[in-house]
């Protein structure tokens, strides 16, 4: 399944986050990829009020994974901007999904390009700049993402661009 939206501006993408915080399920799996200033930050800030997290949602460039624990349900942030594919598996990022030593809640992955394997169960977010504008691309695989994505195409119409399956 997969969804087009244009997002005029940086308050529509966190408006986007915001909506997706609020219809994603325990065990989803964000990825998100883009260049620079594309908007994924922002998306992942958005993410986070929508989840009900008060705190201060920043890029863990350095520290590479920040949990906020207070929301409706965890959210694991990483960003693996400074990682090489090959430096990622140490961070065992399938412990989160999986839920193995943490709590149920959503993964939330920038620059998920450099992810050497991901889980069978994603909603893929490509941003990118179209003019003056950025534009995401949603990737559902599996249900539990399959479900976010239908909901959101069905909760706001003037997000929606394209909708196909």
């Amino acid at each position: 399944m997969h969804l087009s939206l244009d997002l005029p501006d940086a308050p529509a993408t966190q408006k986007l986050g915001i909506k997706l915080g609020q219809i994603l399920a325990p065990g989803s799996v964000v990825l998100l990829n883009g260049d620079l200033g594309t908007g994924k930050t922002t998306l992942i800030q958005g993410l986070g009020k929508g989840l009900g997290i008060e705190d201060l949602i920043d890029s863990p460039t350095f520290t590479l994974i920040n949990e906020y624990a207070d929301g409706r349900v965890p959210l694991y942030h990483f960003d693996l901007y400074r990682l090489s594919p090959a430096q990622v598996p140490s961070l065992n990022p399938e412990l989160y999904w999986e839920a193995v030593e943490v709590a149920p809640g959503i993964v939330a992955i920038e620059w998920a390009e450099k992810l050497p394997y991901s889980p069978p169960e994603v909603l893929i977010l490509d941003l990118s700049y179209q003019g003056e504008q950025r534009r995401v691309e949603l990737w559902a695989k599996g249900p539990l993402s399959m479900a976010a994505l239908q909901a959101l195409s069905e909760e706001d119409q003037s997000f929606q661009v394209g909708l196909s399956c």
